[in-house]
């Protein structure tokens, strides 16, 4: 049984398919497919049902599952050292984020951290907070932006930093709202609104608001990407929070709340007290401008538009 074998089992399980799982381990996907066969006859037993459209574990699978990311969390401690030797000269760091990121130009930096460091591979995982924290917890993911629902990270993490990102309420153009520039929150009881899914941080944002003000928002649609997101609001099915920035790039009208003004916290989280991985350590450097000292369990008060210790 060889690590390699592992980690390919542990990719399909991430990426929910053999196909993805290729793509994301930058090989062809019959060599994947043979790697976990192989593993498969090595351990005696079928690791997924392949009878259906999609990719289901066994039994034998869910008890692999586990073992499987303890062993690659290991060896990958294994290969951080080395890399710390070798002075960042190869390695790999992954990265989580919330969708609805805009209070750091994630490409942009991450493009600046490729050309100071060309040997370091990065991953993106892109996926709702509670999923963020399980690979913060489990070792899949070095560091993440997140939108946390409380003030308290789970133990074993800690924020690196904190930013608050500005609300706005976006409309179709045309819209009254949109010629008057600004409302209270409860002017808005007889909008439909356009929603996030549950559990993404600006849902989680949005829902704290309401209940703050005691708007009671009539849900008319609700999904899981910003960009229908926008084009719903566009085709004036609703009006929706959404994040400053992502209001004025789609060029949609961006309607002031007064009394109060919505935000959100968003923090840069990784495992306590700060990460073992040398090439996390010089990403987390880079996003917050070197303020790295860790506050365990922080997430807030918010630290104003720039990034801070947390």
């Amino acid at each position: 049984m060889e690590i390699r074998q592992l980690r390919h089992f542990v990719a399909v399980v991430n990426e929910g398919g053999f196909t993805a799982a290729a793509r994301a381990e930058l090989i062809v996907q019959s060599a994947l497919s043979t790697s976990v066969r192989n593993l498969e006859r090595e351990l005696g037993a079928e690791l997924f049902d392949r009878t259906g459209r999609r990719v289901v574990l066994t039994e034998a699978g869910r008890a692999l599952l586990p073992r499987a990311r303890q062993l690659l969390a290991g060896a990958t401690a294994a290969k951080e050292a080395v890399a710390q030797v070798s002075g960042l000269g190869a390695g790999r760091v992954a990265i989580g984020t919330i969708q609805t990121l805009t209070c750091v130009d994630l490409a942009a930096e991450l493009a600046a951290f490729h050309r100071e460091l060309p040997g370091i591979q990065v991953s993106v995982r892109e996926a709702p907070v509670a999923e963020l924290i399980e690979g913060l917890r489990a070792g899949e993911l070095d560091l993440a932006f997140l939108a946390p629902d409380a003030r308290e990270l789970p133990d074993g993490l800690a924020s690196f930093g904190t930013w608050q990102e500005d609300l706005v309420l976006v409309t179709a153009p045309g819209h009254p709202l949109a010629r008057a520039g600004r409302t209270l929150i409860k002017d808005l009881a007889d909008e439909p609104f356009i929603d996030f899914r549950a559990g993404t941080g600006l849902e989680t944002a949005v829902r704290r608001l309401a209940a703050h003000c005691g708007l009671e928002r009539r849900i008319t649609c609700d999904v899981t990407q910003i960009g229908l997101l926008v084009e719903l609001v566009r085709a004036g099915i609703g009006v929706a929070f959404v994040p400053r920035r992502i209001g004025e790039a789609a060029g949609l009208p961006c309607v002031t709340i007064r009394q109060p003004e919505p935000g959100r916290a968003v923090v840069l989280a990784g495992r306590a007290p700060r990460p073992r991985n040398p090439a996390a350590g010089a990403l987390l450097k880079r996003l917050t401008g070197g303020l790295t000292d860790a506050a365990p369990g922080a997430a807030g008060p918010p630290a104003g538009r720039r990034a801070a210790a947390g």
